[in-house]
């Protein structure tokens, strides 16, 4: 709205950078340049970044090429490699600071304990410029693909209004939960049902083939009652053809239950099931399986009953 004679004021540049073009990555930032955004993206591999350039996107050689986007969003599978990723940026910045209000944005399923540092380590190096809102995601590569992602979102009300346009591009289900490192001990929390479930499912796929059930019409049957649930449907499928090709790597699932017991012991409450978790996902990426698919901790749970002498295999 124009008040008197003023013009209104120049809306903030749609600009972002976006370094990791990953399964999740690319789709995301993908959504951004249907949306409008002018998207300058980095990532390991060449390739990735050619695919962005063809999409309308721009590529840069290093992370430090995007100091001066408004928006800089990382989507790498851990706080480590942002850390490393964006050592140059943060050097760059200690060198001639960026512009007030620069936000840098961790999608990545990230420690809610070290991305709350990681924000100080930010504020540091950029002269209190640049400020970090974490904002991890949920639903998986078919929601980055369509643009419907559940965003969890930790930081100040002031940054997440910056950041919000943005991430309504890749996201329909977009919420602020608090300061920064709430939005990751969401995700930690969405873990916990995730992983616990689709190991709870894949347990039961594998007592009902063991005893003679087929485990599709189980999973049919389950659908329409109280166990029904979106990793029912989204996972159920994988779990009873045992397709364990990558949607992304089951072994990030361990790290993120091992946020929720560091969560958990910040919080002094008992997580059982997380515990479990850890055991399990742990046992599972022992086995080699790690870089398969979420499902396959079927398979982990099949070669557990293997290893223990079970006649059924």
């Amino acid at each position: 709205m124009t008040i008197g004679n003023a013009a209104p004021a120049d809306p903030a540049p749609k600009r972002a950078g976006f370094v990791g073009l990953g399964l999740m990555g690319a789709p995301m930032a993908a959504n951004l340049l249907k949306a409008g955004w002018q998207v300058t993206g980095w990532n390991r591999s060449a390739t990735a970044v050619r695919d962005l350039e063809a999409l309308g996107g721009n590529g840069a050689s290093d992370v430090a090429d995007l100091r001066d986007d408004p928006v800089i969003i990382f989507m790498l599978p851990d706080l480590p490699f942002i850390e490393d990723a964006a050592a140059g940026l943060l050097e760059a910045w200690r060198a001639v600071p960026p512009a007030p209000g620069t936000l840098v944005v961790v999608m990545s399923s990230v420690s809610p304990v070290a991305v709350r540092a990681f924000g100080l380590t930010v504020a540091g190096a950029s002269g209190g410029n640049a400020s970090v809102l974490d904002a991890p995601v949920s639903d998986g590569t078919d929601g980055a693909q369509r643009g419907t992602l559940a965003i969890m979102a930790g930081g100040s009300p002031e940054d997440f209004s910056r950041a919000l346009p943005a991430l309504e591009a890749m996201g329909t289900s977009v919420r602020r939960l608090g300061d920064l490192g709430a939005g990751s001990l969401a995700k930690a929390c969405n873990q916990l049902i995730v992983g616990t479930t689709t190991a709870a499912l894949a347990e039961a796929a594998e007592l009902a083939e063991r005893s003679g059930l087929d485990v599709s019409a189980l999973f049919e049957v389950l659908a329409g009652g109280l166990a029904a649930s979106r990793v029912l449907e989204l996972v159920g499928p994988r779990l009873v053809a045992k397709d364990y090709t990558p949607t992304g790597s089951a072994k990030f699932m361990h790290k993120d239950l091992s946020f929720v017991l560091e969560s958990a012991a910040t919080a002094r409450t008992a997580t059982p099931m997380a515990s479990a978790g850890v055991d399990l996902y742990a046992e599972l990426v022992a086995q080699g399986l790690g870089d398969q698919d979420l499902a396959v901790v079927r398979q982990a749970i099949a070669n557990l009953g293997a290893a223990s002498g079970d006649p059924g295999q």
